[in-house]
């Protein structure tokens, strides 16, 4: 896909982030058992990481510990017509009981149902990140997105 269509609008780094802000569930790429899977979590945003929970044990813990991983969020607005999406990897890593690390395990995430309190909190440090902005084709009315190629293709 080209990253100059009409009816869509790359995200700024900034942006992306103010985006994911606003969400509260995503999902997490990693490799378990050397096949693909994509995985739900509820998550939260921290300076520029992505916190989410796992319980010691499970497949996500294993496959996300000091794993390079993707994730993803993203939302619609169907009156409008529009939605934005956003992906980042980068790597998994378990938030510490370090002093720099507590402003990081106030920040509430929700939990998974059974989840109890036998959790791990990670934290995925970004290193790339990339978001759109766009119009679904023959939904909403029409929208121009700031320095974007107009919806109806002319110049």
């Amino acid at each position: 896909m080209a990253d100059n269509q009409p009816g869509m609008a790359i995200l700024t780094r900034t942006e992306c982030f103010k985006l994911l802000a606003q969400a509260s569930i995503g999902r997490i790429g990693a490799s378990i058992g050397a096949l693909p899977v994509i995985l739900p979590v509820h998550f939260a945003t921290y300076e520029e990481s992505v916190l989410f929970r796992t319980v010691p044990g499970t497949k996500l813990d294993a496959a996300t510990l000091g794993a390079v991983v993707a994730f993803q969020a993203d939302a619609y607005e169907p009156l409008g017509g529009t939605g934005w999406s956003v992906l980042l990897q980068g790597i998994a890593s378990e938030v510490s009981d370090e002093e720099g690390d507590a402003p990081a395990r106030s920040i509430p995430i929700g939990p998974w149902v059974g989840m109890g309190s036998n959790h791990r909190l990670m934290r995925i440090g970004v290193a790339n990140v990339s978001g759109r902005r766009f119009r679904i084709a023959g939904e909403g009315p029409a929208v121009e997105f700031p320095d974007a190629p107009p919806l109806n293709g002319s110049p």
